[in-house]
């Protein structure tokens, strides 16, 4: 089969026009895509020639930089090997072997591994064990689960329902189930926890950072405070790290960060270095056991085509690998040191500014006629201006944020800095 040539960039973006539907994309005024023809380390190379700094890591999950080579052959080798095979009532190596090497680093005492393709669907799977683990301890009120204010968790119905309806899913409220949202507060939490008693199911947090919400940063001593009550209460602890994971706030998990274990822990994004789609959820022997009867209709009723898919597990296991090996959390660590250093010169002119690990956020002004928050006109705006200069960055709103991955050189982070400080409008 001969290869097709490459189309230009007017070409591209009309194929694309006529056929395909964006996420989180307004069609009717939002500019073209950009032509993405190759990418390689922090670096896309567009159709047209134009080169840009990746700042966000493709949305958060390019680890250790694109077409790293290790992760490229380890992907070639395992599919020469085995594709796919269905992963009920069949296993294979590379699945195994992950499993005992992301519980060997996992915070805490988390025992097992339930694989599927995306963050949204391992948090789905969380929530669900939860629930359906409630029932079978006589205990179906337990129907309600405490999470943050402007949290966000996935897409999918369950993790929409934990998420902040406003500004992505008023449309769907009516299909949501009850979920009840605090401020990272020890106060508010022991008033939600008094006021909801037994009906309780559980607590879903994005350690540390809740990214979608504007990468709001919350104290540690927040999510000491919630493990403490959940452990007094019996209740268990959902850590949403499919963002956080595997170094993005200066420890490999967020949870380790703070001090904490959860019962339960949700990971994608950068568990294949953000090569190929494969989630997991790691929780307890308790929570396995809880499934475990001689009648077959006990079993946990969830499960996809894609889970546990060999060439994901593979790539996977290189990627932590390389996480291990070159220190990926102190890498991040640096990186956010030196935005934030050239950062914090804009002073007055931003409301805010904040980093932890390898995330670097600040707040913009928002101009009288504008609305704060994540439809904010600045996003766009922004965005199109940092492409001009040779960057990618996706503005949450009046957030300007930058979260490369871990490979990109010292002077690639100035220059990043130094376009983010140039974006500033000026008081």
């Amino acid at each position: 089969m001969t290869r097709e040539r490459p189309s230009s960039s007017e070409e591209l973006v009309q194929r694309d026009r006529r056929h395909l539907w964006h996420p989180y994309t307004q069609h009717g005024i939002e500019a073209d895509p950009l032509p993405i023809l190759r990418a390689e380390g922090a670096f896309l190379h567009l159709t047209d020639g134009r080169r840009l700094i990746d700042g966000i890591s493709s949305w958060w999950s390019i680890l250790h930089g694109h077409g790293h080579p290790v992760l490229i052959e380890a992907m070639q080798e395992q599919a020469r090997e085995l594709d796919h095979v269905l992963f009920a009532g069949a296993t294979h190596q590379p699945a195994v072997a992950l499993a005992e090497e992301l519980l060997d680093v996992a915070p805490g005492k988390l025992s097992r591994v339930f694989y599927s393709d995306n963050g949204s669907t391992a948090v789905e799977v969380a929530l669900k064990m939860v629930l359906h683990s409630w029932i079978h301890a006589s205990e179906p009120q337990r129907r309600v689960f405490i999470a943050l204010e402007g949290s966000y968790h996935g897409d999918t119905f369950g993790a929409m329902s934990v998420g902040d309806p406003d500004p992505f899913f008023d449309p769907y409220r009516p299909f949501l189930f009850e979920a009840k949202r605090i401020r990272p507060d020890d106060e508010a939490l022991d008033a939600a926890l008094d006021e909801l008693g037994d009906r309780v199911a559980g607590v879903i947090v994005e350690p540390l950072v809740q990214g979608a919400a504007g990468m709001r940063i919350h104290p540690a001593s927040f999510l000491r405070h919630l493990r403490a009550r959940c452990d007094q209460r019996d209740l268990p602890l959902i850590a949403d790290e499919v963002m956080t994971g595997f170094g993005r706030t200066g420890s490999l998990f967020a949870c380790q960060r703070a001090e904490i274990a959860p019962d339960l822990l949700c990971i994608a994004k950068g568990l294949t270095g953000g090569v190929l789609p494969l989630a997991a959820t790691l929780t307890t022997e308790r929570m396995f056991e809880a499934f475990l009867h001689d009648r077959r209709s006990r079993f946990f009723p969830h499960g996809h085509t894609w889970t546990a898919n060999p060439i994901g597990c593979a790539v996977a296991r290189a990627s932590l690998r390389l996480t291990l090996e070159n220190d990926v959390p102190r890498r991040f660590e640096e990186i956010g040191q030196r935005l934030h250093r050239t950062l914090e010169t804009a002073g007055d002119d931003v409301d805010e500014l904040r980093h932890i690990g390898g995330i670097c956020a600040l707040d913009l002004h928002t101009p009288p006629e504008d609305r704060a928050g994540y439809l904010s006109e600045l996003a766009p705006r922004i965005r199109r201006n940092a492409i001009e200069k040779g960057v990618l960055l996706r503005p949450l709103g009046n957030v300007l944020y930058a979260i490369p991955p871990a490979c990109i050189e010292d002077g690639d982070v100035d220059r990043l800095a130094e376009t983010m400080l140039a974006l500033i409008p000026k008081t």
